[in-house]
């Protein structure tokens, strides 16, 4: 599912590159925007790779940064081209988390716990479309059609013949308890989920009820991790009106420990799988 070009991860990239030539020469971000007469905010934005760029940002940040090798500059004027083009998410109109669809399009290994919800690379369409008219009550049917396509898109990236996404997902029992539509549907969503479980390269914990507090309880979250080395891990931290990316070495390190504690304190892979299988013929009563 993924091409050649992916413009999120090129804008990250990029971001990165201009943000490491920036420090090279010595320079604040304020400094640059006052240079170009821009907001500091701009900048930000360009060197996180939340906002598309020009070829002339690049041109005149090259610029600022005295950047004298044209391999350079026609090397970095090249990848802000790529990251004006289209994922295969922008023909669904204007998606809310399209910046996370693009990391999730190209990440080689996806951690995901849940407190609340099945995760949404593992949920049926019948499940998808009950959770969004539940979640979102004033979204139009169009839109929430347009929403579980999109979702059932992103799951292509877990049946991929070659190189599919590694997933390892922590659940909350109450994820299997709360009755999304109807307890028929839960009970297919649960022996979807059984089904799901036994592929290779996907792996369902689920912490019991019985456990008590645990470090998860803050909430939802996600590590996406990339196969290039120079695209650094991303948490992501979904919101109501807006999303958190969470980028920083040490920021990455705390949630990956927070969920290595999730992994040890969850049931293993087989008592999770029997837990599941056992809630869904509940449903079936």
């Amino acid at each position: 599912m993924a091409s050649n070009v992916n413009p999120t991860v090129r804008r990250r990239r990029l971001g990165q590159e201009l943000r490491r030539l920036r420090e090279l020469k010595g320079m604040t971000a304020e400094e640059v925007a006052e240079r170009l007469l821009v907001s500091q905010s701009k900048i930000s934005r360009l060197e996180n790779g939340r906002r598309s760029i020009s070829q002339r940002d690049v041109r005149d940040l090259c610029g600022v940064y005295e950047v004298e090798d044209h391999r350079i500059v026609d090397s970095l004027m090249q990848m802000a081209k790529d990251s004006r083009q289209q994922g295969w998410w922008h023909s669904f109109g204007d998606i809310p988390y399209s910046v996370y669809i693009g990391l999730e399009t190209d990440a080689a290994s996806l951690r995901v716990y849940d407190p609340q919800v099945v995760p949404g690379l593992l949920q049926t369409r019948a499940y998808a479309e009950a959770l969004i008219t539940g979640a979102l009550p004033e979204t139009t049917p169009t839109d929430i059609e347009k929403r579980v396509q999109v979702r059932v898109r992103r799951q292509e990236r877990i049946s991929a013949p070659e190189n599919p996404l590694r997933l390892w997902t922590v659940l909350d029992e109450s994820a299997l308890r709360r009755v999304v539509g109807s307890r028929h549907l839960m009970r297919d969503q649960l022996e979807h989920l059984v089904e799901q479980s036994q592929l290779p390269h996907v792996t369902v914990q689920v912490i019991p009820f019985e456990m008590g507090a645990h470090p998860g309880l803050n909430g939802q979250y996600a590590i996406l991790e990339f196969p290039d080395a120079a695209d650094s891990s991303v948490v992501y931290i979904e919101g109501v009106t807006s999303d958190l990316y969470l980028e920083k070495a040490n920021d990455v390190q705390q949630y990956s420990v927070m969920y290595e504690h999730l992994r040890a304190q969850a049931l293993n892979v087989d008592q999770s799988r029997q837990l599941i299988a056992d809630i869904a013929k509940e449903y079936a009563r």
